[in-house]
């Protein structure tokens, strides 16, 4: 669990929620800076959503894990179709925030600390770019396997993400280069937030080209059946599972 101190990111969504101005800061490991201004996309109503999230949140069905739920935006209008939704967040600021929203079932929780405690869900939800959630190749591939244990037979994950190499800035081909130098896969980003005065821990975010996840889901029991396009080399994979590991 974060500390208070940590919680930049659910400061900001709090301060959100409560109609104060707030500006993120990431950071890269590089040493590059950038305003995040996207704390009202946690918070967007379905009509402002990416067309590519809305297209793919039709697959959905059942009951639904909602991984780094971030403000609720996803489960609490899958919760207004009448799904189950359990949403987790590393966050406790962000679980609080979704439940001052009204979503019924959220959690405190890393997404590898899933288990089978939790149940078994027909889909899990990881939008927002959050299949960086993988964070790197070895914890992908023990990750898809865990949730294959958790999830129904034909179980879905509706996964968003963008394309590292849909760039021509200078800034981010290095970065490429130097995760190349080091072992690392080129999208592989180690950041960490800011908010005022509180600092997140470092983390790692994997940012994969389709090409990319269709080599990592091979042998952990998922396969892509389709994936929708969006603006700027964003994309949503929706992954089926398949009968045996």
């Amino acid at each position: 669990m974060l500390t208070d101190m940590q919680d930049a990111y659910g400061h900001a969504m709090l301060d959100h929620l409560l109609g104060e101005p707030q500006n993120e800061i990431v950071e890269r490991d590089d040493g590059l800076f950038d305003v995040d201004m996207g704390t009202p996309y946690y918070f967007a109503a379905f009509r402002e959503w990416p067309s590519s999230e809305r297209e793919a949140i039709a697959f959905a069905r059942g009951r639904v894990l909602d991984v780094g739920c971030g403000a609720g935006r996803n489960a609490l209008y899958l919760q207004e179709q009448g799904h189950e939704v359990l949403g987790i967040d590393i966050s406790p600021l962000a679980i609080e925030v979704c439940k001052r929203r009204g979503l019924a079932h959220a959690q405190i929780m890393s997404v590898t600390q899933v288990s089978p405690k939790l149940g078994l869900f027909d889909t899990i939800i990881m939008f927002g770019n959050n299949l960086g959630l993988l964070s790197n190749e070895r914890r992908a591939k023990w990750l898809l396997r865990r949730f294959h244990g958790i999830t129904t037979p034909g179980a879905r994950i509706l996964g968003a993400s963008r394309d590292p190499y849909a760039t021509t800035a200078p800034e981010h081909l290095a970065y490429h280069a130097r995760n190349r130098a080091r072992g690392r896969m080129p999208g592989q980003v180690r950041l960490r937030v800011r908010y005022r005065r509180y600092v997140s821990p470092w983390f790692d975010y994997l940012l994969l080209a389709k090409e990319e996840l269709d080599q990592l889901v091979q042998g952990t029991g998922w396969h892509i059946a389709a994936a929708i396009d969006g603006e700027g080399g964003s994309y949503v994979a929706v992954l089926e599972k398949e009968t045996a590991l």
